[in-house]
């Protein structure tokens, strides 16, 4: 405020064509379809990199190691990630925003430069390889939507960020279908080559969006004033006065400059990011184990139908390959559809505290079948509903519960839960896996209804987290700037 004037808030674009595309889909106000757009296309460009990256992890672990070091490798990689995500959280400390991004995917894109030069050179790189893309996947998309919970309001999240996960949907879609295509072309380690020029073309769409939103919310002053003339805050706002540029930066309160606070502290200190991290843990838990449910009933199924001479002709492994074929598709297509049409209407009209709430009781429902009749048939319905819920409906909403927080747990936080937290449910599962064939002879229904014990305890677990995400909406200043 200056000589008793407001300030102005940064002005708004007039409505334009991608405004008004976009709008069938989700609520789109005026200006705000071309960084959500492009934000979808940036986070399209890392999800079809890491389906460029897969099937070279693959090719190389199991041509070269087998199918059992898979099964350790969740361990390795919460291992690794004690010591990934303090360090994260220290190049948080010193790094702007876009720094922070760039810094980070220059290390990835030459990561996988280097496998590839070791690939081509012949060394044994099949284990350090699949260990290291179970961290990339989990720590790039991470850091992705710590920059778009950066960019965004509560309000503008909760409209634009089914938009936004729609890009995410649709890479991981196409990148599977093209680098299917590439293979035979370009061989398996080239796509390592591919993979690093689409991390390289994201980084650039995302210092695009970054220097566009922040040029849409300064406020250019007159050269002639000097910092006693403005200030430090007014209002709602939080003020930062650039003396030699004139020019102030607008923001929320409570979202400056990341802190040295560790990033596991920020986690165990707070109830709400507690209870996030609790919430992923359990998911993948259940989810992974009922990945488990899904392969031993599929394998059992191809056995009896190769045995009884009933699966057309086909093996074990080409009916097994079958349907996993199908099963990937359905999911995928369903996805598809509940991220566009759906996923908007339900934050809208329900709002997060019910969003949340969606894929527990999906997989509530799902392992009460299950436990007891554990048929194909069903499993791959159950299975269908669950990974498709999660990969439209809950991956939107689990990026949508860090809007109310502050700057420091977008980044470090949302690091340690996304990846530490998730993999640990990798762990469990393994555990749980284990001990269930090898002491307690737990068939596949025996493990569903494990996985229905563990879904009722996720189901309370999102009830707290909605009505914490509830009281911390409210807490929050109510206003249309943008956090930055």
């Amino acid at each position: 405020m200056i000589a008793g004037a407001p300030l102005a808030a940064p002005r708004l674009e007039r409505a334009g064509v991608l405004d008004r595309v976009l709008r069938p889909f989700t609520d789109v106000r005026q200006g705000e379809g071309p960084t959500a757009l492009l934000l979808a296309l940036n986070v399209f460009l890392l999800l079809a990199c890491y389906y460029f990256i897969k099937p070279v992890r693959e090719a190389l672990i199991l041509s070269g190691e087998g199918a059992e070091v898979k099964s350790y490798a969740a361990a390795g990689q919460a291992v690794l990630l004690l010591g990934l995500v303090p360090a994260y959280g220290l190049l948080a400390d010193r790094l702007p925003r876009r720094g922070l991004l760039n810094a980070v995917t220059a290390f990835f894109v030459a990561c996988l430069v280097a496998f590839y030069a070791l690939t081509q050179a012949g060394a044994p790189v099949a284990v350090p390889f699949f260990l290291w893309v179970g961290i990339f996947n989990l720590m790039i998309i991470a850091q992705f939507w710590s920059f778009a919970n950066d960019l965004y309001t509560k309000d503008q999240g909760e409209r634009l960020f089914p938009i936004v996960a729609f890009g995410g949907s649709l890479g991981a879609v196409l990148g599977s279908v093209v680098a299917s295509k590439l293979i035979p072309i370009i061989g398996v380690p080239q796509l390592l080559l591919v993979a690093a020029a689409l991390l390289v073309l994201g980084t650039v769409i995302s210092n695009l969006v970054d220097a566009r939103e922040r040029a849409q919310h300064e406020v250019h002053l007159p050269p002639h004033l000097t910092t006693a003339e403005i200030p430090a805050a007014t209002g709602e706002y939080q003020i930062q006065m650039l003396e030699d540029a004139k020019k102030l930066t607008v923001s929320l309160p409570g979202t400056g400059p990341v802190t040295r606070r560790g990033t596991f502290r920020l986690v165990f200190a707070d109830r709400y990011l507690l209870l996030i991290a609790l919430l992923a843990l359990v998911l993948n838990w259940v989810n992974t184990t009922g990945e488990y449910i899904l392969g031993r009933t599929v394998e059992g199924a191809a056995q009896s139908a190769v045995a009884a001479g009933t699966a057309r002709g086909l093996s074990v492994s080409e009916y097994i390959g079958e349907f996993y074929s199908q099963f990937f598709f359905a999911v995928n297509l369903v996805g598809l559809l509940v991220q566009l049409f759906l996923v908007s209407r339900v934050l809208k009209y329900f709002g997060v505290k019910v969003a949340v709430l969606v894929l527990p009781v999906v997989a509530l429902f799902g392992y009460t079948i299950l436990a007891f009749a554990p048929i194909l048939a069903l499993v791959r319905v159950v299975k269908i509903a669950e990974n498709a819920t999660d990969y439209s409906i809950q991956n939107t909403v689990r990026n949508v519960l860090f809007l109310p927080t502050t700057r420091d747990q977008k980044y470090k936080a949302k690091q340690a839960i996304d990846s530490f937290f998730v993999r640990s449910g990798d762990v469990l599962s393994a555990i749980l896996v284990f001990v269930g064939t090898t002491m307690l002879g737990l068939s596949a229904m025996g493990f569903a209804r494990v996985n229905l014990v563990l879904a009722a305890i996720w189901l309370l677990i999102a009830l707290a987290i909605g009505r914490e995400y509830v009281r911390k909406s409210r807490a929050l200043p109510q206003t249309g700037a943008a956090i930055r």
